[in-house]
């Protein structure tokens, strides 16, 4: 999420794609515990709404996105992480999966969704990993910056919040990850466009098969590393 809709989430036109479907098991099983039973819950960014679907529920629930492709009318809100249109201390949740990368600044988009949430309530929150993975997708989604497990952490706590959780993800598909930035990188020299890695059915099958045993590693340790970091913080009371 930026000021201004970039190309818009690419999960729009490719729901079904292996990492937005392993993104949902991996979310749900770090984070799932964290989401309680909220009143009401903000999810920003959610034109992405696949990999949010585990935080679907009877509470009350809002999404803002500024690509309005996504939003359910009545429910939806086309609207920046930098200026949420909410009061202060409105939410008991706040999902915020892939935004902060494409804020800037970024203290004021975190000192944002700290606003808004109750004294008590909880940020869940993901963001990609390790600034030497930057290539020709981050520019065309928007990002300004990759994160190391520290660096998004320490952002948090400066605003105020508390960090209940945090944990590197995509950890099983690490050296398929870091396979493809080298290809990336390779086709960018050549003039090939770039774009999602098309995957054949039988890397797919690899590819989720060995997400869906991290996610079952995810329930219970964190891992030291991934091409993602996921985290749980809470607003002091």
């Amino acid at each position: 999420m930026s000021p201004v809709a970039q190309s818009g989430s690419s999960s729009i036109g490719q729901p079904d794609y292996w990492w937005y479907r392993a993104r949902t098991d991996l979310l749900r099983a770090a984070l799932g515990d964290y989401l309680g039973s909220p009143r009401r819950l903000l999810d920003v960014g959610s034109a992405d709404g696949p990999s949010v679907s585990w935080m679907h529920g009877d509470h009350e629930r809002f999404a803002i996105d500024v690509d309005p492709r996504g939003l359910v009318p009545g429910t939806g809100v086309c609207a920046s992480a930098l200026e949420l249109p909410f009061a202060d201390a409105t939410f008991d949740v706040v999902g915020a999966f892939d935004v902060i990368e494409h804020c800037e600044p970024e203290a004021q988009a975190v000192s944002e969704l700290a606003r808004v949430l109750t004294p008590g309530g909880r940020l869940l929150a993901s963001v990609p990993a390790y600034q030497w993975a930057w290539s020709d997708h981050d520019v065309r989604a928007g990002h300004y910056r990759r994160y190391t497990l520290p660096r998004i952490v320490a952002a948090i706590e400066d605003a105020g919040l508390t960090v209940r959780r945090s944990t590197y993800a995509f950890a099983g598909v690490f050296p398929f990850f870091a396979a493809e930035r080298v290809a990336r990188r390779l086709r960018r020299r050549s003039g090939e466009p770039g774009g999602l890695p098309q995957v054949s059915p039988a890397l797919d099958r690899v590819l989720t098969g060995l997400s869906s045993a991290e996610a079952r590693l995810l329930r219970t340790r964190d891992l030291p590393f991934g091409s993602s970091v996921f985290l749980a913080a809470d607003k002091p009371r």
